[in-house]
């Protein structure tokens, strides 16, 4: 056995067939000093050799070349045997024997004696010590092998991709344009009660049992609601600009000739046009069914002819001329009153005109006969300066809806050229060769291809378009661009040395174990999100649609983006320029050319770089300079700390006072563009007739003892308090004015109903109202009646319409008459709150259970719980921020807290994960280290997501401003955390980085000996140390 090289100055080592000379000592000794680790130089081994003439100086001075125990020898260095490491292979030399027991000097005479040598070390049985093993010893051993092992396949994904670069770069962009090629013919949801109504509650329940009992559609123009009454109509309200009074002469005049024009409206078809009478709902009397509030001011305009002064308008209940009483809540509005509800004044009167749909044909052309009655309004209101009109129809509110897509459509555009712009730059440095801006146009058309196969994949599966999915490109920008900005970073962090395809290797192993757990955070709590859990389809369709589109990024970064970076990792190892990919000249060749072109042309060659220099390649980038030169320093400085703890407390201050003030918006009003007919006619509506809630139904559905005096005053106890048009309390009346006892007998008090009280003219009408059944006995019973209930509320207050809701709901299980409350209005607000928090809850609740799970596929489970206290500050900061920048907890902000989530994991989980996993430093230099190492990655997503979300602010929509919103506070929140609150906060909270230093005085050094010992055949060479 030949033992080759050794330090500069050593003698070649002696082989098998050479023998020491007689005469020569067996061991060559020299007493030396070094340090602890037992190194002395490669002087030492020179000096050692020449004294001992033999293999003792080469073993020495190979010892002596060895790095410290624990150490790597840096790639490409010169190792002891005179080989130098290969590019990616690492070589250690074994650590050295343990020493002997030391040896005190004795005082006096030089006086040694050897050693005896170390008894063997018995071997423990493998068995036996894997079970003494401590379990958090073995836990952390099997989270560290689990994470090497994940980190080797990404690495060898990363070489395999490298190897075949056209064809992960072609393959994504063919599936994108063969998918994204069916949304040329997409479908727009219609419906919005399906997109934004619970789908299971209790109301679409009661709304059947009501139908199946009083069909809703004969009914509505009684059952009032403000924006979701069922079925086809035309509304409008005619108001004036100087408060005048609606019902002096003039106007009166005036909104009678609007009704006139109204009903004469013609939609042509072929062979036949159809006018309002055509296609209105029919009274009994075979005569369309007009508001009441018609029939009143023709009254007025008739007395007013025959100067009777007698005539007078009460309110909300008034009575007409053939004694009906009828509400006037919901179509007089701005009223002032005299004594016993007299109206003195109306500054808003409010017309409603209903539509049959009962068929295809019907329903086609009322659709039309509504486009028609806006475009009559608006031409009445241009005649008509003085007043101003608010028409509004059933389709109104879909179309407004949809109109958010087409506004949106150049700010998108606008949004997307910043972003480009955006991305090149940060992807830009002053060195051509090393430059990426290519990088940056492509990590958007990654994203873009990801959201275009996602499109494609719904619109076959039978999805349907709506306006929600304005928000999945910002979802997929803010994750996609933090993934393609990491490897980046990743990349620059290679020697350029390497190949390629090693270099990839590289990327992928540092950069994607934590872009795969981030994105499956997002497919968990998206997956949740578009779970059948989910009561809101919208939701429901959002989270479905981000969990494609997520998937698909991950898959495309993977392939197209990881083969655009190999692609610009040739043109940057041949030295080509970055963008016009035409060889870069040496600076000598480009001293005669103009200042210009050498600054085009700036590069730094390798063979003009030092070791030191070596590293620093890609420090001259403008945000890693600011971060390692400035903003590490200024962030970590002792007198900054402080002011930013202040700035937290202040934060949670502001952010509880918001949370404390959280209201869910049931408002449909907040998803629709602004400058619509929903729009002005929400704010006429709550201006003007906000005084009474809508109008409620009252239904019992079984028969009970009307004639009964104790179910007569239960009924009457329930129904007290409300506003009330009811057959029960006019017919009791109706007895009372008879002198009629209300107790009456069964078979009396129902044929006096039947045949004296609904015979009357001026009730008549509530013959809809009742329901009779005939026995085998010819005996009549009443088997259902409804009646019509409206509170003293605001309508603006959700909250206390739904409390109102659900007290009635409460009293009808409790009570002995067994009744249900319906309105149109209570299918969107029913378990409204529940229903919408539920995605968020359920987001919560799997993204905590994942990182919990996830404990064991980290290096350190300390890691999750500082990505769960980070998440909560964030999203409890932006609820409480969004709630004062006055947005409500509806279906767009919900899912942007879902995103919150999941973009906070984002850009947090990168650092806190360096900062846990570091040792032997302190906190602020892991801090520091941290910052350095992701912080660009962050800064530069983050610079691009701000640029992308600002036009977003200038689209006339409520639901883009709420998105904006939403997704800027998320955005500032999270970048807040990043590089503020974490990095002040890590500098003295766990985990410790105490570093535990051995004294280096000059007392506890040691005098260290080498013993050369030779076998007697003379065939190796074993070297101890012993301390002397």
């Amino acid at each position: 056995m030949t033992r080759r090289g050794g330090c500069p100055g050593a003698p070649p080592a002696l082989s098998r067939d050479t023998a020491p000379p007689r005469g020569a000592p067996r061991a060559g000794r020299r007493r030396g000093v070094g340090r602890a680790h037992g190194v002395g130089g490669c002087g030492g081994g020179a000096e050692a050799a020449k004294l001992g003439g033999s293999q003792a100086g080469a073993a020495a001075g190979r010892r002596a070349c060895l790095p410290p125990e624990g150490t790597l020898p840096r790639r490409g260095a010169e190792l002891p045997d005179g080989g130098a490491a290969a590019s990616g292979e690492l070589r250690v030399s074994p650590p050295p024997p343990p020493p002997p027991p030391r040896r005190r000097r004795r005082r006096g005479r030089h006086h040694r004696r050897r050693l005896p040598p170390p008894p063997p070390e018995p071997k423990p049985a493998p068995s036996v010590r894997l079970a003494l093993l401590p379990r958090p010893l073995c836990s952390r051993m099997l989270r560290q092998v689990l994470h090497r092992g994940l980190r080797t396949c990404f690495s060898r994904l990363g070489h395999f991709i490298a190897s075949h670069p056209v064809f992960f770069a072609s393959a994504p962009v063919l599936i994108s344009i063969l998918l994204g090629a069916s949304f040329s013919r997409y479908q727009v949801e219609e419906s919005v009660e399906h997109l934004l109504a619970p789908q299971h509650s209790l109301a679409k329940i009661e709304r059947n049992l009501v139908n199946s009992l009083f069909p809703v559609n004969r009914s509505k123009h009684r059952l009032y609601s403000d924006l979701q009454t069922p079925g086809r109509y035309g509304r409008v309200i005619v108001t004036s600009f100087q408060k005048a009074n609606m019902l002096d002469q003039h106007h009166t005049d005036l909104i009678l000739k609007l009704h006139a024009a109204v009903t004469r409206i013609q939609v042509p078809r072929p062979g036949f046009n159809y006018t309002f009478a055509h296609i209105c709902i029919l009274n009994n009397d075979k005569t369309c069914i007009v508001d009441d509030i018609v029939h009143v001011l023709e009254e007025l305009k008739n007395a007013r002819a025959t100067n009777r002064t007698n005539f007078a308008i009460t309110y909300p209940i008034t009575h007409l001329k053939d004694g009906r009483a009828v509400y006037n809540g919901h179509q007089l509005g701005g009223v002032t009153v005299h004594s016993k509800d007299r109206v003195k004044s109306a500054e808003a009167v409010q017309l409603t005109y209903y539509l049959q749909s009962i068929n295809s044909l019907n329903d086609m052309v009322a659709e039309r006969w509504e486009s028609s009655f806006c475009d009559t309004v608006r031409l009445f209101q241009k005649s008509n300066s003085k007043v101003k009109m608010y028409p509004y129809t059933s389709s109104s509110l879909r179309e407004d809806f949809q109109k958010t897509s087409r506004v949106s459509e150049r700010y998108l555009v606008t949004s997307l050229i910043l972003v480009v712009t955006m991305a090149i730059l940060c992807c830009s440095m002053q060195d051509c060769v090393r430059s990426k801006p290519w990088l940056g146009l492509l990590g958007l058309v990654t994203i873009s291809l990801a959201t275009l196969t996602a499109a494609g994949i719904i619109n076959l599966t039978g999805g349907k378009y709506n306006s929600t999915f304005l928000g999945v490109p910002f979802v997929m920008l803010g994750h996609g661009l933090y993934g393609t900005f990491e490897m980046l970073s990743s990349w620059r962090k290679t020697r350029e040395d390497q190949h390629v395809k090693e270099r990839t290797a590289a990327v992928y192993a540092d950069s994607m174990l934590s872009f795969s757990l981030t994105t499956a955070m997002y497919l968990v709590t998206f997956g949740i999100g578009a779970s059948p859990f989910t009561n809101i389809e919208a939701a429901r369709i959002f989270c479905c649609n981000s969990c494609i589109a997520i998937f698909f990024n991950y898959l495309y970064v993977l392939s197209f983006y990881g083969s655009s970076l190999v692609f610009t990792g040739y043109i940057e190892n041949n030295y080509q320029h970055s963008i016009f990919c035409r060889k870069v000249p040496k600076p000598e060749a480009l001293q005669e050319k103009p200042a210009w072109y050498r600054f085009l042309l700036t590069a730094r060659f390798s063979e003009d770089t030092t070791e030191g220099e070596e590293a620093n390649t890609y420090e001259s980038h403008l945000l890693v300079c600011f971060l390692k030169r400035y903003y590490c320093d200024w962030i970590t400085n002792t007198y900054v700390k402080p002011f930013v703890i202040l700035f937290y407390l202040i934060y949670i201050s502001f952010a509880l006072m918001g949370y404390l003030q959280v209201s869910e918006g049931s408002d449909l009003s907040n998803i629709v563009a602004t400058a619509t007919q929903t729009i002005e006619y929400t704010t006429a509506q709550q201006k003007y007739f906000s005084n009474y809630s809508p109008v409620i139904g009252f239904y019992i559905y079984e028969s009970i003892e009307y004639w009964n005096t104790s179910v007569q005053e239960d009924v009457l106890e329930y129904t007290k308090g409300f506003v009330r048009i009811s057959w029960f309390e006019s017919y009791l009346n109706y007895l009372r004015k008879l002198n009629v006892s209300t107790g009456l007998p069964k078979k009396n008090f129902t044929d006096m109903l039947r045949n004296s009280f609904l015979k009357a003219p001026q009730f008549s009408h509530f013959q809809e109202d009742i329901i009779f059944s005939k026995k085998y006995n010819d005996e009549v019973d009443v088997v259902a009646s409804r009646m019509f209930l409206v509170a003293k509320t605001m309508e603006t207050n959700r909250e206390e319409l739904y409390d109102l809701l659900e007290t009635l709901r409460r009293l009808s299980v409790t009570s002995k008459v067994k009744f249900i409350v319906f309105n149109p209005s209570f299918v969107y607000m029913d378990r409204y709150a529940a229903s919408l928090g539920a995605p968020l809850h359920n987001s919560c609740i799997s993204a905590l259970f994942l990182l919990f799970f996830s404990a064991f596929l980290v290096a350190d489970s300390l890691i999750n719980v500082w990505l769960t206290l980070t998440v909560v500050s964030v999203e409890f900061g932006v609820i409480g921020f969004m709630t004062l920048w006055k947005v409500e907890l509806d279906c767009i902000s919900v899912l942007c807290l879902i995103y919150g989530i999941n973009y906070t994991i984002d850009n947090c989980a990168p650092l806190l994960s360096t900062f846990v996993l570091g040792k032997d430093f302190t906190r602020t230099k892991w801090v520091k280290n941290a910052l350095e190492v992701h912080g660009v990655a962050i800064l530069q997503s983050y610079l691009c997501y701000i640029v992308g979300l600002i036009p977003l602010a200038a689209v006339p929509s409520n639901l883009t401003c709420t998105l904006f919103r939403c997704l800027f506070l998320i955005a500032f929140v999270t970048f807040f955390h990043c590089f503020a609150i974490l990095p002040v906060i890590l500098t003295f909270l766990p985990p410790s980085k105490k570093k535990r230093k051995e004294k280096k005085n000059p007392e506890n050094r040691e005098e260290i000996e080498c013993v050369e010992m030779v076998d007697i055949d003379s065939t190796r060479v074993v070297d101890q140390i012993t301390t002397v």
